[in-house]
């Protein structure tokens, strides 16, 4: 299955303001999006949008696109995931006076990332859960009209994850490794969460292949390892572990940090599915 951020099903071409009577909801990327439909599934009068297309991934150093500002231009409200994560939000703001912006990491504690704040921030459930949080109040706040239904949505999917949580940590607290190599800097919250050690990162900047040295130095980490484990990441070529792998005799798994896929209803449960299967990789792989 995949998972992750696409052009909305529930796209509407009219008029955002409240002109139709209808409130225009867009998210920025797919794990925004997984959240805001779970919010407002079933409410009548609300639409969700996902802005982006559905294999374009994390957002670093995305520029909008002339459709993208009219997506936004028939906007009541964006939910961003904010932490740095969105570089044009500025922008937005600027020139869409009108578009309520939902900041769904607002108070969350960030992790840092060198000198910067690591966005990643969706993929520890607890602060996920958090996310959902501040979706819905700051769409309660945007919308009272549908207060409660947003409320008792967001009551419903926080069980979900509350129960998704607990599950995982009954199945990865007590692996016997905890070293791991990651594909690049998506998954500290998550190792925060389940006590995991990211020893070392194969490519810091996304999409930037690995230095000759930075290999090596990557392989000397691996070699002194028990479960000589890497993991990369569907949305990314795995060329740079394949070379590791040759070298020390590590083997491949993959971890996806949600953020792929197409925005429809089928999108309800990619969050949960995709972190199960995260929690399967991770049990078999530090046995």
């Amino acid at each position: 299955m995949l998972t992750g951020c696409g052009a909305g099903s529930n796209q509407s071409s009219s008029s955002a303001t409240g002109k139709d009577g209808t409130f225009h909801i867009v998210t920025t990327f797919y794990p925004m999006y997984i959240d805001a439909i779970n919010i407002t599934k079933g409410i009548d009068g609300v639409t969700v949008t996902n802005m982006t297309k559905p294999q374009t991934g994390c957002l670093h150093d995305y520029q909008l696109t002339t459709e993208d500002m009219k997506t936004l231009e028939k906007a009541d409200a964006l939910i961003a995931n904010g932490a740095g994560m969105e570089n044009f939000l500025d922008k937005v703001i600027k020139e869409q006076k009108n578009l309520k912006v939902i900041d769904a990491s607002k108070g969350i504690e960030l992790l840092k990332d060198g000198d910067e704040e690591n966005p990643h921030v969706w993929l520890s459930i607890t602060a996920n859960i958090e996310q959902v949080k501040n979706i819905a109040e700051q769409l309660k706040a945007a919308d009272p009209k549908h207060a409660d239904a947003y409320q008792a949505n967001a009551d419903a999917y926080i069980q979900k994850l509350e129960a998704l949580k607990k599950e995982m940590h009954a199945s990865l607290d007590n692996v016997p490794h905890k070293d791991i190599v990651t594909f690049h800097e998506a998954f500290p919250y998550f190792a925060k969460e389940f006590g995991l050690h990211i020893l070392a990162v194969i490519e810091r900047e996304p999409g930037t292949e690995p230095t000759p040295s930075e290999l090596q130095e990557v392989i000397g980490q691996v070699k002194p390892l028990t479960a000589k484990v890497l993991f990369t990441e569907p949305q990314y070529s795995p060329s740079a572990a394949q070379t590791i792998a040759r070298e020390t005799g590590a083997r491949i798994y993959t971890l996806d940090p949600v953020v792929t896929g197409e925005a429809n209803e089928s999108a309800m449960d990619a969050y949960l599915t995709t972190m199960r299967k995260n929690m399967n990789t991770l049990k078999e792989a530090l046995q």
